[in-house]
Order: structure tokens, then sequence, then C-alpha cells
């Protein structure tokens, strides 16, 4: 609730301090949101807000930090979860290794492909623009320096960001937070982490330690 009144709040401020109709618009549309698309939106501009950044508003990240876990060891890992989750790993796509990389250089990347296709048919049936996020990715990104992320796709959008217009059918509501608790698990426990509270931590004292000036994440209480 009272996220909601601050969220109100700033939007009556957006509308008075910003120009023209178009702003007094956004907030009546805004507002005339449930709250949990509200919440969504919200938390993605925060994203934006701060790092100024679109595509990490609508990812999610973790930092492989046990220097004991290769990259075949995280495929490996990610394969063998995508069944306990009900997905089925469905390919995946080396895209380059550079060699002798600047330390903020992207050293190697690699996606692998995971999908429940039964939940994709009826996600499809839905809106034919759930393809465009087929099949889900977790892309490994190694950077020079060292730094080594699994990152996918945040599907509180996909799920919450929509209005009554056209509403989810219940049943393909809890199918599709299904597949977004898989595709957020199985980076979380490939990367070598049992809870998203110890990836957080994890992150939060590398960034320190190496003084990295990247985005931190809120640790929820």
């Amino acid at each position: 609730m009272k996220r909601k009144i601050v969220m109100m709040v700033a939007t009556v401020f957006a509308a008075f301090t910003m120009s023209g109709c178009t702003a007094m618009n956004l907030g009546v549309k805004f507002m005339g949101f449930d709250e949990k698309t509200q919440e969504s939106y919200a938390a993605m501009m925060d994203v934006v807000d701060e790092t100024g950044d679109p595509a990490q508003a609508m990812m999610k990240e973790w930092l492989i930090t046990d220097d004991s876990l290769s990259e075949e060891d995280i495929f490996d890992e990610m394969k063998s979860l995508a069944g306990d989750h009900n997905m089925r790993f469905v390919g995946e796509k080396p895209m380059f290794r550079i060699k002798d990389p600047k330390p903020n250089q992207v050293s190697r990347a690699r996606i692998g492909e995971f999908c429940s296709l039964g939940v994709a048919k009826k996600m499809l049936d839905h809106s034919r623009f759930y393809g465009g996020f087929m099949p889900c990715r977790i892309i490994y990104v190694e950077y020079g320096d060292g730094r080594r992320y699994l990152v996918s796709m945040d599907m509180t959008l996909a799920l919450y960001g929509g209005t009554d217009v056209k509403p989810i059918d219940p049943g393909l509501m809890a199918d599709m937070e299904n597949v977004k608790t898989a595709m957020e698990k199985i980076p979380l426990k490939a990367a070598g982490y049992d809870t998203q509270a110890d990836a957080d931590k994890a992150m939060i004292k590398y960034y320190t330690e190496k003084g990295i000036k990247e985005r931190l994440p809120v640790i929820k209480k």
C-alpha cells in the first residue's frame, strides 16, 4: 500500500512537472493499471533511471564468483536443471571468443536455449508476440578482467505488464509463472548459489572488493 501511494504521488508530480498533455495522459493511464502492473513498470523505470540502460532493466543477472566452476560445468548444470523445472534444453550458440581482450571487453559469449513446448503453444495462442521471446535464453558472458555472468530475461512485464483489455487466463498465468521461476532458478543454481539473497550478497561483496562501479542489487528483508 505504501509503495502504491508513493507511485501515485510520483505520477501526479510528473504530470505537473513534465510539459504538455503527454505527461498528464501518461499519468492517468499509469494510475489506471492494477497494482501489480504499476509495480512491474515502476521497478523497470527505477533501473532505467539509475543506469540509463533499458536493456539492463529488462534482464536479470547472476555473477559467477566460484572460480572452480568452468564454462562447461555451468552449461552441464543448466542442462541438468532444465528437466527439474519441466523445461527442455533445446540448443546452444557459441557467439565468440576474443584473445587478449581489454578488461571491460566481453571476451566470451555463449547462449543456452530452453523451452517448455506445451506452455509455448498456449502463450502463442494468447499472443503471437510472445514468440519474440522464444525460446527462453540464458547467456554466459565473460569479460577480460575475469568477471563472469549468466544473464536472462526478466519475465515480470511479460506476465504482469498487461491490463484487463487482454487478460491472461489463470491457467496460462500459472504455467508462465512456472517458466519464470525456472528461468530464475536455473541460472541461480548453475552460478553456484542456493538462494537469490546469497547471489546478491556475493555480487555486493565482489563489486565492493574490486571497486566495480555498477548497479548493486537490493536485498529484500
